[in-house]
Protein backbone atom coordinates (compact mmCIF):
# COMPACT_ATOMS: atom_id res chain seq x y z
CA UNK A 1 0.00 0.00 0.00
CA UNK A 2 1.51 3.29 1.41
CA UNK A 3 4.80 1.75 2.43
CA UNK A 4 5.49 0.63 -0.96
CA UNK A 5 5.53 4.17 -2.25
CA UNK A 6 7.39 5.78 1.16
CA UNK A 7 11.30 5.36 0.09
CA UNK A 8 13.91 4.62 2.96
CA UNK A 9 17.56 5.41 1.99
CA UNK A 10 20.46 5.17 3.77
CA UNK A 11 21.99 8.76 3.72
CA UNK A 12 25.59 9.45 5.75
CA UNK A 13 24.06 6.56 8.06
CA UNK A 14 21.05 7.90 8.34
CA UNK A 15 17.56 7.47 7.06
CA UNK A 16 16.13 10.25 4.88
CA UNK A 17 12.10 9.45 4.45
CA UNK A 18 9.73 10.50 1.72
CA UNK A 19 5.81 10.58 2.08
CA UNK A 20 2.80 12.54 1.79
CA UNK A 21 1.44 14.21 5.04
CA UNK A 22 -1.61 15.96 6.35
CA UNK A 23 -1.55 18.53 9.09
CA UNK A 24 -5.52 18.83 10.80
CA UNK A 25 -4.54 22.39 13.08
CA UNK A 26 -2.52 23.51 11.33
CA UNK A 27 -2.46 27.03 12.79
CA UNK A 28 -2.36 26.36 16.48
CA UNK A 29 0.04 26.41 18.49
CA UNK A 30 1.00 22.61 18.39
CA UNK A 31 0.52 22.92 14.52
CA UNK A 32 3.17 25.33 14.25
CA UNK A 33 5.45 23.05 16.17
CA UNK A 34 4.87 20.38 13.45
CA UNK A 35 6.14 22.42 11.37
CA UNK A 36 9.27 23.65 13.29
CA UNK A 37 10.15 20.36 14.03
CA UNK A 38 9.60 18.54 10.36
CA UNK A 39 11.94 21.06 9.06
CA UNK A 40 14.54 19.91 11.36
CA UNK A 41 14.21 15.84 10.56
CA UNK A 42 15.39 13.65 7.69
CA UNK A 43 11.78 13.82 6.26
CA UNK A 44 11.33 14.51 2.68
CA UNK A 45 7.64 15.50 2.44
CA UNK A 46 6.67 15.29 -1.47
CA UNK A 47 3.08 16.81 -0.94
CA UNK A 48 1.92 18.47 2.15
CA UNK A 49 -1.27 19.19 3.08
CA UNK A 50 -2.51 21.72 5.67
CA UNK A 51 -6.13 21.68 6.86
CA UNK A 52 -8.08 23.35 9.37
CA UNK A 53 -11.18 25.54 10.22
CA UNK A 54 -12.87 27.30 7.97
CA UNK A 55 -11.83 30.68 9.75
CA UNK A 56 -8.15 29.66 8.73
CA UNK A 57 -9.07 28.48 5.07
CA UNK A 58 -7.04 30.63 2.37
CA UNK A 59 -3.95 31.74 4.59
CA UNK A 60 -0.69 31.07 3.44
CA UNK A 61 2.09 29.47 5.37
CA UNK A 62 5.80 29.00 4.51
CA UNK A 63 7.62 25.69 4.62
CA UNK A 64 11.04 24.63 3.66
CA UNK A 65 10.85 28.09 1.61
CA UNK A 66 7.97 27.06 -0.08
CA UNK A 67 4.26 29.08 -0.05
CA UNK A 68 1.42 26.42 1.26
CA UNK A 69 -2.45 27.60 1.50
CA UNK A 70 -4.37 26.50 4.14
CA UNK A 71 -6.99 24.13 3.45
CA UNK A 72 -10.45 24.14 5.14
CA UNK A 73 -11.48 20.45 6.64
CA UNK A 74 -13.98 18.43 5.55
CA UNK A 75 -14.69 15.06 4.60
CA UNK A 76 -13.43 14.96 1.24
CA UNK A 77 -10.00 16.49 2.51
CA UNK A 78 -8.66 12.70 2.70
CA UNK A 79 -9.77 11.64 -0.99
CA UNK A 80 -6.47 11.75 -2.14
CA UNK A 81 -2.85 10.21 -1.82
CA UNK A 82 -1.86 10.89 2.07
CA UNK A 83 0.07 8.64 3.91
CA UNK A 84 -0.45 10.23 7.18
CA UNK A 85 -2.02 12.49 9.43
CA UNK A 86 -1.12 14.82 12.32
CA UNK A 87 -4.15 15.63 14.40
CA UNK A 88 -4.23 18.32 16.43
CA UNK A 89 -7.39 20.07 16.04
CA UNK A 90 -9.31 18.80 19.60
CA UNK A 91 -11.07 15.99 20.44
CA UNK A 92 -14.10 16.48 18.78
CA UNK A 93 -12.33 16.99 15.52
CA UNK A 94 -10.24 13.93 15.86
CA UNK A 95 -13.61 11.48 16.81
CA UNK A 96 -15.31 12.59 13.71
CA UNK A 97 -12.29 12.87 10.87
CA UNK A 98 -9.79 10.42 11.91
CA UNK A 99 -12.06 7.32 11.30
CA UNK A 100 -12.80 9.20 7.68
CA UNK A 101 -8.81 9.15 7.30
CA UNK A 102 -8.06 5.80 8.55
CA UNK A 103 -11.20 4.47 5.97
CA UNK A 104 -9.13 5.98 3.21
CA UNK A 105 -5.53 4.79 3.72
CA UNK A 106 -4.29 7.07 5.93
CA UNK A 107 -2.37 6.69 9.26
CA UNK A 108 -3.92 8.69 11.89
CA UNK A 109 -1.76 9.99 14.71
CA UNK A 110 -4.11 12.15 17.42
CA UNK A 111 -3.06 14.79 19.72
CA UNK A 112 -5.93 15.10 21.60
CA UNK A 113 -7.71 12.96 23.85
CA UNK A 114 -10.05 11.80 21.74
CA UNK A 115 -8.78 8.12 21.51
CA UNK A 116 -6.13 7.59 24.42
CA UNK A 117 -7.69 5.04 26.42
CA UNK A 118 -9.64 3.19 23.25
CA UNK A 119 -8.81 -0.56 23.90
CA UNK A 120 -8.22 -0.66 19.92
CA UNK A 121 -5.63 1.95 19.62
CA UNK A 122 -2.02 2.21 20.99
CA UNK A 123 -1.01 4.78 22.99
CA UNK A 124 2.39 5.07 22.40
CA UNK A 125 5.66 7.20 23.44
CA UNK A 126 8.43 5.77 21.17
CA UNK A 127 11.28 5.60 23.96
CA UNK A 128 8.96 3.62 26.68
CA UNK A 129 6.61 0.91 23.96
CA UNK A 130 7.22 1.54 20.57
CA UNK A 131 6.27 -1.81 19.77
CA UNK A 132 3.13 -1.22 20.71
CA UNK A 133 2.44 0.84 16.76
CA UNK A 134 2.40 -2.63 15.39
CA UNK A 135 -1.45 -3.07 16.64
CA UNK A 136 -2.52 0.21 14.99
CA UNK A 137 -6.00 -0.41 12.49
CA UNK A 138 -4.96 3.66 11.45
CA UNK A 139 -5.60 5.41 14.44
CA UNK A 140 -2.24 5.83 16.77
CA UNK A 141 -2.65 8.28 19.81
CA UNK A 142 -0.18 10.33 21.66
CA UNK A 143 -0.15 10.72 25.07
CA UNK A 144 -1.06 13.98 27.24
CA UNK A 145 2.19 16.10 26.99
CA UNK A 146 2.46 15.14 30.75
CA UNK A 147 2.21 11.88 30.65
CA UNK A 148 4.73 11.70 27.97
CA UNK A 149 7.62 13.49 30.18
CA UNK A 150 6.51 11.53 33.29
CA UNK A 151 6.87 7.88 31.15
CA UNK A 152 9.90 8.52 29.74
CA UNK A 153 11.37 8.79 33.27
CA UNK A 154 9.20 6.11 34.93
CA UNK A 155 10.49 3.32 32.28
CA UNK A 156 13.89 3.11 33.14
CA UNK A 157 12.61 2.86 36.75
CA UNK A 158 10.02 0.28 36.52
CA UNK A 159 12.74 -1.85 34.34
CA UNK A 160 15.30 -1.70 36.36
CA UNK A 161 13.92 -2.09 40.13
CA UNK A 162 10.35 -2.06 39.38
CA UNK A 163 7.55 0.41 40.05
CA UNK A 164 4.42 -0.09 43.51
CA UNK A 165 3.46 3.75 43.68
CA UNK A 166 3.58 6.93 42.09
CA UNK A 167 2.66 10.74 42.98
CA UNK A 168 3.12 13.47 40.38
CA UNK A 169 2.98 16.89 41.00
CA UNK A 170 2.91 18.70 37.76
CA UNK A 171 3.56 22.76 37.28
CA UNK A 172 2.37 23.08 33.93
CA UNK A 173 2.82 26.20 31.42
CA UNK A 174 0.52 28.53 29.98
CA UNK A 175 1.14 27.00 26.27
CA UNK A 176 -0.40 23.84 27.08
CA UNK A 177 -3.83 25.75 27.03
CA UNK A 178 -3.15 27.16 23.94
CA UNK A 179 -1.90 30.96 22.19
CA UNK A 180 -4.81 32.41 24.15
CA UNK A 181 -3.24 31.17 27.54
CA UNK A 182 -0.17 32.51 26.21
CA UNK A 183 -1.49 36.08 25.63
CA UNK A 184 -3.25 35.80 28.82
CA UNK A 185 0.45 35.42 30.97
CA UNK A 186 1.81 37.87 28.97
CA UNK A 187 -0.70 40.88 29.17
CA UNK A 188 -1.85 39.72 33.10
CA UNK A 189 1.76 40.90 34.14
CA UNK A 190 0.54 44.35 32.78
CA UNK A 191 -2.53 43.89 34.97
CA UNK A 192 -5.02 43.14 31.72
CA UNK A 193 -8.21 40.93 33.44
CA UNK A 194 -7.74 37.33 31.34
CA UNK A 195 -9.87 36.07 28.42
CA UNK A 196 -8.97 32.25 29.23
CA UNK A 197 -8.42 31.53 32.54
CA UNK A 198 -11.03 32.12 35.38
CA UNK A 199 -8.51 33.85 37.66
CA UNK A 200 -5.21 35.54 36.62
CA UNK A 201 -2.37 33.28 35.77
CA UNK A 202 0.25 36.40 35.97
CA UNK A 203 2.00 36.01 39.55
CA UNK A 204 -0.34 33.24 40.43
CA UNK A 205 -0.90 29.40 40.44
CA UNK A 206 -4.18 27.71 39.61
CA UNK A 207 -4.86 24.23 40.50
CA UNK A 208 -7.00 23.38 38.30
CA UNK A 209 -6.61 22.08 34.09
CA UNK A 210 -9.65 20.81 32.40
CA UNK A 211 -13.07 20.09 33.79
CA UNK A 212 -13.17 18.37 37.72
CA UNK A 213 -14.66 15.28 38.00
CA UNK A 214 -17.25 13.99 40.57
CA UNK A 215 -14.21 12.04 41.65
CA UNK A 216 -12.62 15.38 42.88
CA UNK A 217 -10.06 14.93 40.58
CA UNK A 218 -9.55 17.22 36.90
CA UNK A 219 -9.62 15.32 33.48
CA UNK A 220 -6.06 16.47 33.51
CA UNK A 221 -4.97 14.35 36.76
CA UNK A 222 -7.07 11.47 35.07
CA UNK A 223 -5.45 11.46 32.00
CA UNK A 224 -1.86 11.37 33.76
CA UNK A 225 -3.41 8.56 36.36
CA UNK A 226 -4.79 6.46 33.39
CA UNK A 227 -2.65 7.27 30.58
CA UNK A 228 0.60 6.25 32.98
CA UNK A 229 -1.55 3.03 33.28
CA UNK A 230 -2.01 2.18 30.01
CA UNK A 231 1.51 2.83 28.24
CA UNK A 232 3.60 1.12 31.21
CA UNK A 233 0.99 -1.88 30.79
CA UNK A 234 0.47 -1.61 34.71
CA UNK A 235 -3.07 -1.32 34.90
CA UNK A 236 -3.30 -2.10 38.52
CA UNK A 237 -0.51 0.63 39.23
CA UNK A 238 -0.96 2.94 42.11
CA UNK A 239 -1.03 6.73 40.86
CA UNK A 240 -2.37 9.52 42.01
CA UNK A 241 -1.56 13.05 40.73
CA UNK A 242 -2.26 16.83 41.25
CA UNK A 243 -2.16 19.21 38.22
CA UNK A 244 -1.40 22.99 38.31
CA UNK A 245 -1.37 25.70 35.89
CA UNK A 246 1.63 27.90 36.31
CA UNK A 247 2.82 31.39 34.86
CA UNK A 248 5.27 29.69 32.80
CA UNK A 249 5.27 30.43 29.55
CA UNK A 250 6.47 27.23 27.90
CA UNK A 251 7.99 23.76 29.58
CA UNK A 252 6.10 21.64 31.77
CA UNK A 253 7.62 20.88 35.06
CA UNK A 254 6.95 17.39 37.26
CA UNK A 255 7.66 16.97 40.96
CA UNK A 256 7.52 12.78 41.04
CA UNK A 257 7.52 10.55 43.85
CA UNK A 258 7.77 7.04 43.26
CA UNK A 259 8.13 3.69 45.74
CA UNK A 260 10.18 0.90 43.72
CA UNK A 261 9.89 -2.20 44.33
CA UNK A 262 13.51 -3.02 45.49
CA UNK A 263 16.76 -1.75 46.79
CA UNK A 264 18.28 0.84 44.55
CA UNK A 265 21.33 3.24 45.47
CA UNK A 266 21.30 6.59 44.07
CA UNK A 267 24.37 5.90 41.89
CA UNK A 268 22.23 3.25 40.43
CA UNK A 269 19.87 5.12 39.54
CA UNK A 270 21.55 8.05 38.02
CA UNK A 271 23.14 5.22 35.68
CA UNK A 272 19.57 3.87 34.71
CA UNK A 273 18.50 7.43 33.54
CA UNK A 274 21.86 8.01 31.78
CA UNK A 275 21.44 5.32 29.79
CA UNK A 276 17.87 5.79 29.01
CA UNK A 277 16.82 7.04 25.40
CA UNK A 278 15.45 10.74 25.40
CA UNK A 279 16.15 11.63 29.33
CA UNK A 280 19.03 13.91 29.93
CA UNK A 281 20.15 13.74 33.49
CA UNK A 282 21.27 17.46 34.75
CA UNK A 283 21.93 17.07 38.78
CA UNK A 284 24.68 18.60 40.19
CA UNK A 285 22.95 20.34 43.43
CA UNK A 286 25.87 21.81 44.47
CA UNK A 287 26.14 23.75 41.42
CA UNK A 288 22.64 25.06 41.05
CA UNK A 289 22.15 22.60 38.29
CA UNK A 290 18.82 21.23 38.10
CA UNK A 291 16.26 21.53 34.92
CA UNK A 292 14.46 24.37 34.89
CA UNK A 293 11.59 25.54 31.98
CA UNK A 294 13.55 28.36 30.84
CA UNK A 295 16.46 25.66 30.36
CA UNK A 296 14.36 22.95 28.52
CA UNK A 297 12.65 25.08 25.99
CA UNK A 298 13.00 24.35 22.87
CA UNK A 299 14.99 21.13 23.40
CA UNK A 300 13.69 17.68 22.79
CA UNK A 301 14.61 15.67 26.23
CA UNK A 302 13.26 15.14 29.15
CA UNK A 303 15.88 16.56 31.60
CA UNK A 304 15.57 15.01 35.37
CA UNK A 305 17.10 16.21 38.12
CA UNK A 306 16.91 16.94 42.07
CA UNK A 307 17.36 13.22 42.41
CA UNK A 308 17.24 11.96 46.02
CA UNK A 309 15.75 9.50 48.34
CA UNK A 310 12.50 9.50 49.62
CA UNK A 311 12.90 7.90 53.64
CA UNK A 312 9.42 8.06 54.57
CA UNK A 313 8.72 4.91 52.51
CA UNK A 314 10.98 2.19 51.69
CA UNK A 315 12.74 2.06 48.25
CA UNK A 316 11.47 5.97 47.93
CA UNK A 317 12.54 8.31 45.29
CA UNK A 318 12.18 12.10 44.40
CA UNK A 319 12.62 13.28 40.62
CA UNK A 320 12.09 16.34 39.13
CA UNK A 321 11.49 16.11 35.42
CA UNK A 322 11.08 19.10 32.63
CA UNK A 323 9.99 18.80 29.12
CA UNK A 324 9.27 20.96 26.18
CA UNK A 325 5.16 20.35 26.25
CA UNK A 326 5.56 21.66 22.83
CA UNK A 327 8.28 19.95 21.47
CA UNK A 328 8.39 16.34 23.86
CA UNK A 329 4.96 16.63 24.66
CA UNK A 330 3.48 16.89 21.80
CA UNK A 331 4.32 17.18 18.19
CA UNK A 332 8.03 15.73 18.73
CA UNK A 333 6.31 12.75 19.90
CA UNK A 334 4.04 12.72 17.38
CA UNK A 335 6.68 12.61 14.68
CA UNK A 336 8.95 10.43 16.31
CA UNK A 337 6.15 8.38 16.21
CA UNK A 338 5.49 8.82 12.24
CA UNK A 339 9.67 7.95 11.81
CA UNK A 340 9.25 4.59 13.55
CA UNK A 341 6.59 3.41 11.46
CA UNK A 342 8.23 4.85 8.35
CA UNK A 343 11.43 3.58 8.84
CA UNK A 344 9.91 0.05 10.50
CA UNK A 345 7.79 -0.49 6.92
Amino acid sequence: MLISRILLINFDRRYVLRVNLAIVGATGVVGNTFLEILSQRKITIDNLYLLASSRSAGKKIIFNGAEHIIEELTEASFDRDIDFALFSAGGNISKKFAPIAAEKGCIVIDNSSAWRMDKNVPLVVPEVNPEKLKDHKGIIANPNCSTIQGVVALKPLHDAFGIKRVVYSTYQAVSGAGSQAMTDLQEGVKGVLPQQFIYPIAFNLIPHIDQFEDCGYTKEELKLINETRKILDMPDLAVTATAVRVPVLNSHSESINIELETRFTLKEVRNVLENSPGVLVLDDPENNAYPMPIICSGKDEVFVGRIRKDDSVDYGLNIFVVSDNLRKGAALNAIQILEHLLIQG
